[in-house]
């Protein structure tokens, strides 16, 4: 839809956009306030926020739409059939490793820090972000599935129980990222737990 005629907008809107995730993604939705986003993106005035964005929580949900479609694209390959199953385990687990230990951006993942504390009243926030875990804990579950049907995996492999543990340690990247784990310190676990997709010798 194109923006009503009037002044032109004195910011880019991208940019804006990109830093607004950074605060998201750093504080978590309820410590980043409104000052806060206006002085980070530009210091742009009220007016041109709201006619922007709309609100803050139009702003967050465009910035995890943001994030997903960047940072966050690698727990897709969890639903490529062209890529094995087992593969697409190993790639998005190193992959989100990479990703979340960058300097160039906040450490961890937004999807599971960006409303790890909401008031009530933000709580359906809190369930859209859960949701989105809840899609790729299903993409691993999905994996497995797929890698029993192609005789990668025993018949008698518990899908949940797999899917938790691999889910599970895409989730504890998060607290080891903030927390300055190095990668290769992440990535020599995850080789360990990557063994048990593999038969016995």
């Amino acid at each position: 839809m194109a923006r009503p005629a009037g002044r032109p907008r004195t910011f880019d809107r991208h940019k804006a956009l990109c830093q607004a995730m950074d605060l998201f993604w750093q504080y978590g939705y309820e410590a980043t306030s409104l000052s806060m986003l206006k002085a980070h993106m530009g210091n742009i005035s009220s007016p041109s926020f709201y006619a922007a964005f709309g609100s803050k929580e139009q702003l967050f949900l465009e910035a995890f739409q943001g994030y997903m479609a960047t940072h966050g694209q690698a727990s897709a390959l969890l639903y490529d059939d062209s890529v094995p199953p087992l593969q697409a385990i190993e790639n998005v687990l190193r992959q989100s490793a990479r990703a979340q230990t960058q300097a160039q951006h906040p450490k961890g993942c937004f999807v599971v820090l960006a409303t790890a504390t909401c008031a009530p009243e933000h709580q359906h926030l809190q369930a859209r972000l859960a949701q989105q875990r809840a899609e790729t804990f299903a993409g691993f579950e999905r994996c497995i599935e797929r890698a029993i049907a192609l005789k990668q995996l025993p018949q008698d492999t518990n899908v949940t129980t797999f899917a938790t543990l691999f889910n599970g340690f895409l989730l504890s990247i998060s607290s080891m990222a903030q927390d300055g784990t190095p990668l290769a310190n992440i990535d020599n676990a995850l080789s360990e737990l990557l063994k048990i997709l593999k038969p016995p010798a």
